[in-house]
């Protein structure tokens, strides 16, 4: 006797109602994200991060719908009702961390009880890029940032110094000529650190290196690349500032100032793996 298989749903007739009630959940934290938090300087790489995120996921929608359906449901419905509960308690009590950090054991949760281990891994670096965009905790934020603006303070005065200018520091404050200039959480704190972190690793995926050392040393020296940035940044808008006055310092040229540390930063990223990259060729040769 001949069995007929059944046809198996369309991807569409799989996947709408998971995208469907995905967008029900956080179409709304992210409107509220862009009338709040995503307007502050420190968290403008918020939406950034997000929209590349749903890029790498629109762009690795093929993998996932040939993966294999392997549902892990011992694992996956943990994950999506523990991340649904942290989704609740921040929707109630108005916590974007726990809004945004949910979507960190949903989407590996529909993952798995959608596809299993082999689409989790699939989307496993957009899923991790979304950690992100999740609103770091203010006292942690304090008590990093302060440390990081009174380097980059500090670093900033000695070059210009060294080079002649007339220039003193009073913790973040710098005084340069008549001009004092106050070094904000957006020019040298840990936002922008996390942000360029999100940037770095975004190259290692794009690059795909296959040396997981090479990979981790650049990732680790992002933060030195970071701070460098920084400073780059901090010594332009105080050059600025001393020619051109105050109102050029805190007008267009300090947006553009933004602009230049995410430029510079990644020029920084692009050279150190150059030279990595180079030093790894070079001691494979003298093998």
């Amino acid at each position: 006797m001949n069995t007929l298989s059944k046809p198996l749903p369309s991807p569409l007739t799989q996947w709408f109602p998971v995208l469907v009630g995905i967008g029900m959940l956080f179409i709304p934290t992210i409107v509220d994200l862009s009338r709040t938090l995503w307007r502050n300087d420190d968290q403008v790489h918020g939406p950034i991060v997000l929209t590349v995120a749903l890029y790498l996921f629109w762009s690795l929608r093929q993998n996932v719908i040939d993966a294999p359906i392997a549902p892990k449901p011992w694992v996956g419905w943990p994950l999506l009702i523990t991340g649904l509960l942290i989704y609740t308690l921040g929707r109630a009590q108005g916590l974007a961390i726990f809004e945004i950090g949910s979507l960190l054991l949903i989407l590996p949760g529909v993952m798995l009880l959608m596809r299993g281990n082999k689409g989790l891994i699939a989307v496993w670096f957009p899923i991790f890029f979304l950690f992100f965009m999740i609103p770091l905790p203010g006292p942690i934020v304090d008590a990093l940032t302060m440390p990081m603006k009174v380097a980059v303070s500090y670093v900033t005065e000695n070059i210009l110094y060294n080079f002649g200018y007339p220039i003193s520091r009073n913790g973040v404050i710098l005084h340069m000529g008549q001009y004092q200039l106050l070094v904000a959480d957006a020019c040298a704190g840990l936002h922008t650190l996390f942000s360029l972190e999100a940037l770095g690793l975004l190259y290692l995926h794009i690059v795909k290196h296959e040396s997981w050392t090479r990979n981790t040393i650049l990732a680790i020296l992002i933060i030195p690349i970071s701070f460098t940035a920084n400073v780059i940044r901090v010594v332009t808008l105080t050059l600025v500032t001393y020619y051109f006055g105050d109102e050029a310092g805190q007008g267009f040229i300090h947006g553009f100032a933004g602009m230049l540390l995410f430029i510079t930063a990644l020029m920084l990223i692009i050279a150190t793996d150059s030279v990595l990259r180079f030093g790894a060729k070079t001691r494979s040769e003298q093998l």
